[in-house]
């Protein structure tokens, strides 16, 4: 007797574009945080990563200029058929998340709002620390985010613009990146909070320094660990996850000094990068 083929009813929903790679953006190399998270979280997900490392850093732009720089990245990984855009990049997410959520036709993550709604939940004594860059900081996107959520914390943000370029060189603990942590994080040792939100993706990369000056008694908010997790959650509710056991790839990208991205990221991911290539963006 023949035998006849019954579908499983869950690759029959599943959306065509699930075996599509996720783009991930940043000015350099902070958003391999969020890239590590991602693949740690999702290792059957395909990945593409972009950092604009000839425009870095974005902490000192105008917010004009943020959120151009953010269109150009999102244009180019989503020419790569991608069917979900994470912008791995606080700055960018503070000025151009909403945006990007209106104009592409994939779903767009920031990093803010899920790192503000972790803070929250975690603290204790409801005195939190941000730091971040300082148009992350001007932009107060923490503050506002945050007391949506709950009213009468103290929230003290500190610029720590010199922590990107330290990152960007591979510094992780060199003792200029000991001392420049000594003086950024003084005040916030003072204030006696409890919850510090790393607000750009580049400072989890200087985590054990910024442990080291700060303590750990402190709850450490890494924006890239929240974003895996609600990135996870929305490729169920989409039917946008890959089926586990797919072959993965990953795909690497920026717009200047691909030799200098690659020694601090296969520094930071403890292994070697197949290759980085080197594009020239557009807009959307």
């Amino acid at each position: 007797m023949d035998t006849i083929d019954v579908p499983n009813p869950q690759s029959a929903i599943r959306n065509p574009q699930s075996e599509a790679p996720i783009g991930i953006f940043d000015s350099g190399v902070g958003g391999l945080t969020v890239f590590r998270a991602i693949q740690r979280r999702l290792p059957s997900e395909s990945l593409i990563y972009l950092g604009d490392t000839a425009r870095i850093p974005y902490g000192v732009r105008s917010a004009a200029t943020i959120e151009r720089y953010a269109r150009e990245c999102a244009a180019f990984v989503q020419s790569r058929g991608v069917k979900a855009i994470v912008i791995a990049c606080n700055t960018a997410s503070a000025h151009a998340a909403e945006y990007l959520q209106s104009r592409c036709s994939v779903p767009v993550l920031g990093v803010i709002k899920p790192g503000a709604r972790r803070a929250v939940e975690v603290t204790r004594n409801g005195r939190i620390g941000v730091i971040a860059t300082e148009a992350t900081v001007a932009s107060e996107a923490y503050e506002r985010a945050m007391v949506t959520i709950r009213s009468g914390l103290e929230i003290t943000s500190r610029a720590c613009p010199l922590f990107v370029p330290l990152a960007e060189e591979g510094w992780l603990n060199h003792p200029v990146t000991r001392q420049v942590a000594e003086e950024y994080l003084a005040e916030l040792r003072h204030s006696r909070v409890d919850t510090l939100v790393l607000g750009c993706t580049h400072y989890p990369i200087l985590r054990p320094v910024i442990e080291q000056t700060m303590g750990d008694e402190i709850e450490y908010v890494d924006s890239g660990e929240v974003v895996a997790d609600g990135l996870a959650q929305m490729l169920e509710e989409e039917r946008l996850a890959c089926a586990s056991g797919q072959k993965r790839s990953e795909e690497f990208y920026v717009t200047d000094s691909a030799a200098r991205f690659r020694r601090v990221a296969e520094l930071f991911l403890g292994r070697q990068l197949e290759s980085v290539e080197t594009v020239e963006l557009g807009t959307i």
